[in-house]
Order: structure tokens, then sequence, then C-alpha cells
């Protein structure tokens, strides 16, 4: 991803407005078994205490790493019921990069994070056909599949 992703002028201001990166070396073996990571690259999102918020692995093109990232600053403010700005972070992945891997899942924690601010179930079941309709062989609609028994 050096050579690609990080270098590209897009992905590298996003990274520099939304986040502190760091790029630990697989010699630090102390953080790679802190953190569990397995494969390189694995990207994290962690808050400041280096609490894990998203975990992806595998290389990206910048479209991908940026919207990918977004999802994970989405699930930053989900996890700190920031319930406003996580639905407004997944929405704008699913607007920005609705052909992208993490679009489906932004649609499926945008179900979790309206249901968090509405406690109405049949949020989940309209994130369920949603995902059905636009991501029917995602691991997130298999995810969101027992939605589906939710009455509209």
């Amino acid at each position: 991803m050096g050579a690609v992703t990080y270098p590209d002028e897009k992905a590298a201001k996003f990274i520099d407005l939304n986040f502190i990166p760091v790029q630990i070396p697989t010699s630090n073996e102390a953080l790679m078994a802190k953190y569990v990571v397995k494969w390189t690259p694995t990207l994290l999102v962690l808050d400041a205490d280096g609490r894990e918020h998203y975990r992806a692995v595998g290389f990206f093109t910048p479209d991908e790493l940026i919207a990918s990232f977004m999802v994970g600053k989405g699930h930053w403010y989900l996890d700190n019921e920031q319930f406003p700005e996580a639905k407004g972070m997944f929405e704008e992945v699913q607007a920005v990069y609705p052909e992208s891997e993490a679009a489906a899942e932004a649609l499926f924690f945008n179900g979790v994070t309206r249901y968090k601010m509405t406690h109405d179930p049949k949020v989940l079941r309209e994130a369920h056909d949603n995902l059905n309709a636009k991501f029917p062989k995602s691991m997130w609609t298999k995810q969101a599949a027992h939605y589906r028994l939710i009455s509209k």
C-alpha cells in the first residue's frame, strides 16, 4: 500500500484530517501481539487509550481505504454513543462510496445506529431489506438475515 494507496493525495489528506496515523513495523513483536496482527497490512482504528474500534485487513485502493476508515470512524462514534455522528458517517460512506466493500457494512451499522437512537426494530428490518436489495451476496446481508423476521 505504500507504493500506491498511502501516497495518494486524497487518501493522505483524509487520513491527516481524521486520524493520527501510525505505521508499526512488523518487527515490533509486542504491538503485533497486543493487537493480534496476523497479516499485513492490518488497519486499526484505536482510541486514545489504545482500545480497538475497527479493524480491516488487506490491501486497499485509495477510495476503498477512505471508505473503510470512514466506517472505522463511524464505529468509534457508535461505540462512544455519539449516534447522530455515527449515523452521519455511515450515511456518508453509502452516499460517496456506494459501490465500495465498506458500503454494505455502513448500511448494516447505520441500521444498528438508528435502532440505538429510536429503539424501533423496524429500522433493522429496513436495513435488512436495503442490504438484500443492494448487496445480496454480502456477509453483512447474511448477518442481518434474522431482521427479516421483524414485521414491517
